[in-house]
């Protein structure tokens, strides 16, 4: 059926082209085609030319596929008309494209004469590693030259990421940053009528008009492509205009009709945005020919008069109406074009087809996690100036002992974050109450004062458009370190991290990077304050995002040594380096017992030793000697481990080594391997839920598919959500677990 309308709606085409008339007079290069219009007759015809190429593109790879040659059947087709767009734009306007942009690319293409659009564009269709925007892993829009980082979303995850690049613009060039766009430029975003529905675009529309009510300039063209329907559900009649047209700080604008129209409107919504720095809504109204996809049958939920009429409103054949009825071309010089364009889309296809793809799995992953590690060890150790130390820390150094050296998990992660703020320049700490208030328990407290609201700001309350205006802002060449007040806010905005953030340079070859390193203050064990909201024990989610690095610290030295890694890890190699921070310890001073002071540490001064960072993969060993009994553990779980490896020698003669892990994604297995071949048993101490929450399942997976033939067992929090007070303490992870746990393992139980 999808096939059979493909042939229906070309036929069309072809049968006006060759029965029109030609108009009575011919229109010159530069006249406009109407009186009012800007439109030239000479830009007309190359916008045809496009919007033709666009759509003999679109059958080709269906024709493809019915041989097995090419794997993306979403088309653009009655979409034509976002070809304006493609014209309108400059090249170093950053585009976030919706799937159905083909004549738009093909417009934008005209920048870069050298590449050949309906080439570059069956490369991807066909998964060809040859591709030079994906390298065969996707059929993306994108380009490096021509600013179109690819989305690989279908449900408007990249809104939030859009309005960040449209609030870096202006933020890189007060701060001195080389974002690689003029001050000038404009982001334009696309997405469907029914994807606007999606939650984050909400949040993505809803950020950027929260921007400019805040004076923070967001450049931002969202343009919604509405043809009606979202697979096979219907947009109600009016549903975007109303849903839009009279929201405060963000112009409407509507683009309907022929081509000429439609190609005003979009002027003056450029126009509009560049002029005012702030979001305009495009509401640019198409049609969509054939299904959804090649596998969608139409007919499953559409009537043939339907589809029909549908049919009947072809942008491409409205565009040769009025082109033909104008003067702008004769129905042969457009009969041409677009024969020109079939041939140019086959050939294109024989080609792509018959190229390589991708053959190892090495291939494959290689851009998804790049890593240098020399030269993150180089960034990580390398000394910060004194006389900028001086300006922030005064005489408060925080590596002098007379202002108390030793200091909390807290204040040794505030005294690195300002170190890292003045060793990169281009960072900004951002996210719910870190400015003015200096975070709910203090972490980032002073960091407004010293650095200024430019680098340290408060955001709206919304994790999804933290996470996203993160992604923007690092894609205009800043670093964003956005802190995510509790790991239970997470999860509702997890998607900004797995499916947009982690996975831009697998789909864009490591074109293009969005380095972050994100704060969360996470875990249980908070005394008299809690409940799920505040005390959540899962990383699960977090560890399995490929690419993801995950870091948790439980001292202080630790911390600062890894804050120290993790933001070379970004800066060096573009990663995503997420790091929980284990609320009950920013404030604890002991160990053992009351005022030993073990848990406070020294702060490790960034002197250029190897020794003055963490990087991925440095676990830490305490009582390295001792073999009865090793404890793999993290966070809160080292501490207590600690506690409990006291216990167990004073009390059962029982001598635990304990294996702090530190980097729960990836994990160290290397070095999990090492030290448990030196020991009679393993035991993971894993403070997160039982069942696929932690990382206990992967650490006895790994070390039993290794052949580890002494005792494995594992203690973990139960199964449920934490409640409020003491109860919280009846399903955590305890120091008797730890012990019975140990016993168990060296063999005594």
């Amino acid at each position: 059926m999808s096939t059979n309308r493909v042939a229906v709606v070309e036929t069309k085409l072809d049968q006006y082209l060759s029965e029109a008339s030609s108009a009575a007079c011919k229109l010159g290069a530069e006249d406009c085609l109407r009186p009012g219009s800007r439109l030239t007759a000479g830009v007309a015809l190359e916008l045809f030319a496009d919007m033709a190429l666009s759509r003999a593109l679109d059958v080709t790879a269906r024709e493809l596929k019915k041989t097995n040659r090419s794997y993306y059947t979403i088309s653009s087709a009655g979409h034509e008309a976002n070809v304006v767009l493609g014209a309108l734009l400059r090249p170093t306007d950053p585009c976030f494209l919706h799937y159905r942009s083909g004549a738009l690319m093909m417009a934008r293409m005209r920048h870069t004469p050298a590449v050949d659009p309906a080439l570059e564009t069956m490369l991807g269709v066909c998964a060809a590693a040859d591709d030079r925007t994906s390298g065969g892993r996707h059929k993306v829009w994108g380009s490096k030259e021509l600013w179109v980082p690819p989305q690989t979303s279908t449900i408007a995850s990249h809104l939030p990421k859009a309005v960040g690049a449209a609030f870096g613009i202006g933020r890189a060039k007060r701060m001195g940053v080389e974002s690689g766009v003029p001050a000038s430029a404009i982001v334009c975003c696309s997405f469907g009528d029914a994807s606007f529905n999606h939650a984050t675009a909400q949040t993505g529309l809803n950020s950027s008009r929260f921007a400019g009510r805040h004076g923070r300039p967001a450049p931002i063209l969202w343009v919604c492509e509405d043809n009606g329907i979202g697979i096979s559900t219907a947009t109600p009649e009016g549903w975007i205009r109303d849903s839009i047209d009279g929201r405060a700080d963000m112009p409407y604008i509507e683009a309907r009709g022929d081509l000429d129209v439609i190609y005003e409107a979009a002027a003056v919504a450029i126009a509009t945005c560049r002029r005012r720095r702030g979001p305009v809504f495009l509401h640019l109204k198409t049609v969509r020919l054939w299904g959804h996809a090649g596998s969608d049958i139409e007919t499953g939920y559409h009537e043939l008069e339907q589809i029909e009429e549908t049919e009947s409103r072809d942008p491409l054949l409205a565009a040769a109406r009025l082109l033909i009825t104008t003067g702008v071309a004769t129905p042969a010089e457009l009969a041409s074009i677009v024969e020109q364009a079939r041939r140019r889309a086959k050939e294109a296809g024989e080609d792509a087809a018959g190229r390589a793809q991708l053959t190892t799995r090495e291939e494959v992953i290689k851009p998804l996690a790049p890593w240098d590690e020399a030269q993150v060890r180089y960034q990580a150790t390398a000394p910060i100036a004194a006389p900028e130390r001086a300006k922030i820390f005064g005489k408060h150094l925080p590596e002098l002992a007379k202002t108390a050296a030793r200091r909390t998990l807290s204040a040794m992660i505030n005294a690195a974050l300002k170190d890292e703020m003045i060793k990169s320049p281009e960072t900004l700490l951002f996210g719910e109450d870190v400015g003015r208030k200096g975070g709910v328990y203090g972490v980032t407290q002073g960091l407004q004062d010293d650095f200024g609201p430019r680098r340290c700001f408060d955001t709206v309350l919304d994790e999804t458009s933290i996470l996203g205006i993160s992604q923007g802002l690092a894609l205009m060449g800043l670093l964003p370190m956005p802190e995510i007040q509790y790991l239970a806010y997470l999860h509702n905005a997890i998607d900004q991290l797995r499916g947009e953030a982690c996975s831009l340079q697998f789909f864009s070859n490591d074109q293009f990077r969005n380095p972050m390193v994100v704060r969360i203050q996470g875990f249980g064990y908070q005394k008299g304050f809690g409940g799920h909201f505040h005390n959540d024990s899962s990383i699960g989610a977090l560890r399995e995002i490929p690419g993801l690095i995950l870091a948790v610290p439980a001292r202080g030295d630790d911390a600062v040594k890894m804050l120290r890694g993790a933001v070379a890890a970004a800066k060096i190699c573009g990663r995503i380096v997420v790091i929980v921070e284990p609320i009950a310890l920013y404030h604890e001073r002991d160990l053992l017992e009351d005022g030993d002071g073990g848990w406070l540490s020294e702060y490790p001064l960034a002197d250029g030793s190897e020794n003055c960072a963490l990087l991925p993969g440095e676990v830490g060993i305490y009582h390295p000697y001792h073999r009865d009994v090793l404890i793999v553990t993290y966070g809160n779980g080292l501490r207590m481990s600690l506690r409990a490896a006291n216990r167990l020698e004073v009390e059962h003669g029982v001598r635990a080594r304990i294996l702090d892990l530190r980097w729960l994604n990836p994990l160290p297995f290397d070095a999990i391997r090492h030290h448990a071949a030196e020991c009679c048993g393993v035991l993971v101490a894993d403070e997160c839920r039982a069942t696929g929450a932690g990382i206990a399942d992967a650490v006895i997976a790994h070390l039993a598919e290794n052949d580890y033939h002494y005792p494995l067992r594992s203690v973990r929090s139960a199964d449920t959500y934490v409640p409020l007070g003491p109860a919280a303490d009846l399903v955590l992870m305890s120091e008797e677990d730890v012990i019975n746990g140990a016993l168990a393992a060296a063999g005594r139980r």
